[in-house]
């Protein structure tokens, strides 16, 4: 019933704004004056017409900002609240510019309006207006740079010693989340190792015999194809081949490099072993993470909303920030009075068709149930066993190495 009389009320002043126009053009006729003959008592009135305008845009403003002004829910981490603090400071200087200059353009356009006994003051040029609408601008706008630059240096800064680091892997379009075993120490990847089995490209031991072992086989088989039929086989031809030999070995000489790596003490060929690949991302409350993102193709964007976070995902250049979750996703809900509320992960950086799909939860779990929970996954290369093989598993439980991707199920919320 509101919707309607509002409706009603705009019909009404769309009919009277109409009815008034022709009566202006009948007074007009009737005065036997022209439509473009602008009189002083026009003019005055646009005047005073745009000092009406500025207080019904003010008030729609601050009407709005009552209405629409806390939209966020709370933040849920420890930077989150330094983050709304920063931008609650940008909005009120934002707002506060908002004001003061639309405030001033009406005003010079009511004092000034054109009248024919007046003449308008001309000046080509004035030192000290420039310095002053540069400097106090510039001024202002330093402090909004320096107050944001000391709130991203808190989330990009170096991670404590007791941090925990966790690995995030955009590719289009969903996220894999990979957590170091019991060594605390990410394994050593390349993209050379990446395979339906292997999205990640993990080195471990016999991933890399295997491919080595394929290698080892390819530069056989063209070796020995050359050197059979070299006199049947055109130069360019040959050219070829050998270039492709070259470029096999040169793979392999990578790899084998990779081996000698060592990761914080240990070889690259065992440190990821232990590592655990995720579909959701599980987080521990009140402990700082530091996160690793990492791409396979595009570049992504890494969108915490919840926790007032984001981060590029960049193909060949890792980036990283750290962050501590304080709110669990039981007080969340408790908080949003909302049963079904989960934080989530989106990716934020339009990087194909199913932009829109590429999202996975996040968890907040008590420290006791996050360690119940990591406790519980196994590790890259613990069993080669698909989930109907081992008793009391889940496809949830089982590795990345087991099986491909698109067979696994996220694990249900907590």
């Amino acid at each position: 019933m509101m919707k309607l009389l509002i409706i009603l009320v705009l019909v009404l002043a769309i009919i009277a704004i109409v009815q008034l126009t022709k009566v202006n053009q009948l007074t007009r006729t009737l005065r036997q004056s022209r439509e473009e003959e602008i009189t002083n008592a026009d003019n005055k009135m646009n005047a005073w017409l745009m000092m009406v305008w500025m207080i019904v845009f003010f008030i729609s403003t601050i009407v709005l900002y009552i209405r629409y002004g806390n939209y966020l829910p709370p933040p849920a981490s420890e930077h989150g609240v330094d983050v709304d603090k920063l931008m609650s400071f940008n909005i009120w200087f934002i707002t506060g510019a908002f004001f003061l200059i639309n405030g001033a353009l009406f005003w010079v356009s009511f004092k000034y309006y054109y009248r024919k006994d007046r003449k308008a003051w001309f000046q080509v040029h004035d030192n000290r207006l420039e310095m002053l609408w540069t400097l106090i601008p510039g001024a202002f706008m330093a402090v909004v740079i320096i107050y944001g630059l000391i709130t991203w240096n808190k989330m990009t800064g170096p991670a404590g010693e007791n941090s925990m680091r966790i690995e995030l892997y955009s590719k289009q379009f969903n996220w894999l989340v990979r957590y170091p075993g019991e060594d605390k120490v990410f394994g050593t990847a390349n993209v050379n190792m990446i395979s339906a089995m292997n999205q990640l490209g993990i080195i471990t031991e016999d991933g890399m015999n295997t491919m080595l072992g394929e290698i080892d086989g390819k530069i056989a088989q063209y070796t020995d194809s050359i050197n059979t039929n070299r006199a049947q086989l055109p130069e360019l031809r040959i050219e070829a081949m050998e270039n492709q030999i070259y470029k096999w070995q040169r793979q392999k000489q990578r790899l084998l490099d990779l081996g000698e790596r060592e990761e914080q003490g240990l070889s690259a060929w065992v440190a990821g072993k232990d590592d655990i690949i995720t579909l959701e991302l599980h987080l521990p409350v009140n402990r700082e993470i530091e996160f690793i993102f990492t791409s396979q193709d595009v570049i992504h964007s890494a969108y915490m909303p919840h926790f007032r976070a984001q981060m590029n995902t960049v193909p060949g250049v890792p980036t990283r920030f750290k962050m501590t979750p304080t709110i669990t996703t039981a007080e969340m809900r408790e908080t949003l009075k909302d049963p079904s509320f989960d934080y989530i992960l989106l990716c934020n950086k339009v990087c194909g068709a199913k932009h829109f799909n590429m999202q996975t939860k996040i968890i907040v779990h008590t420290a006791a149930d996050y360690d119940n929970w990591i406790n519980q996954q196994k590790t890259y290369v613990a069993t080669e066993a698909s989930p109907a093989e081992t008793p009391g598993s889940t496809p949830a439980d089982s590795t990345l190495s087991a099986q491909p991707i698109a067979s696994l199920q996220a694990a249900p919320g907590h």
